[in-house]
C-alpha cells in the first residue's frame, strides 16, 4: 500500500445539505422548511422564554428586591493581609495599590479585623471596623481615617 492508495472510509465524507438550490437538489422550493407556519417565515422562530402563548414564567413570578443606587462600595482588606507586609510602616492607599492588595483603585478602602497584627503599623484607610481599630492599637500602631468616607 502506498500513499496514493489511501482514501477515507466509505461514507466518511458526507456532503453538506445545500438548501434552496433548485428542484434538482432535492431541497428546492420550500428549502426543507415545509409549508407555512412560524418556522417557514423569514426571521421565524420563537424568542427565548416563549411558552406557546402561555404567560411566561418570568412574568408569572413576583418582582422582589431593591438595589440602592447610592450605596458605597469598598475594597475590603483584613488584618491578616498585613502579616506579610514588608513596605513602609505607614500604609497608604497608594502603597496598597502598589503592593497589589487593592485591585479597584477608585473604590474606598475598609479594614476589617480578621486575623492578627504583630507589627506596629500606621494604617490610612477610609473606614475601619471596631475590632480592626482595637487590634491595630494593641499592636502599637495607629489608625488614620482619610477623607471621602
Amino acid at each position: 500500500m502506498n500513499l496514493h492508495d489511501l482514501s477515507p472510509a466509505r461514507g466518511a465524507k458526507k456532503k453538506r445539505k445545500r438548501i434552496g438550490r433548485g428542484p434538482g437538489s432535492g431541497h428546492g422550493k420550500t428549502a426543507t422548511k415545509g409549508h407555512k407556519g412560524i418556522k417557514a417565515r423569514s426571521g421565524g422562530g420563537k424568542r427565548p422564554g416563549f411558552e406557546g402563548g402561555q404567560m411566561p414564567l418570568v412574568r408569572r413570578l413576583p418582582k422582589f428586591g431593591f438595589t440602592n443606587p447610592f450605596r458605597t462600595e469598598y475594597n475590603v482588606l483584613n488584618l491578616k493581609s498585613f502579616e506579610t507586609w514588608t513596605g513602609p510602616s505607614t500604609v497608604t492607599p497608594q502603597a496598597l495599590v502598589d503592593a497589589g492588595l487593592v485591585k479597584r483603585k477608585r473604590l474606598q478602602i475598609k479594614i476589617l479585623g480578621n486575623g492578627e497584627l504583630t507589627k506596629p503599623l500606621v494604617i490610612q484607610a477610609h473606614k475601619f471596623s471596631e475590632s480592626a481599630k482595637a487590634k491595630i492599637q494593641a499592636a502599637g500602631g495607629r489608625v488614620e481615617v482619610i477623607g471621602g468616607a
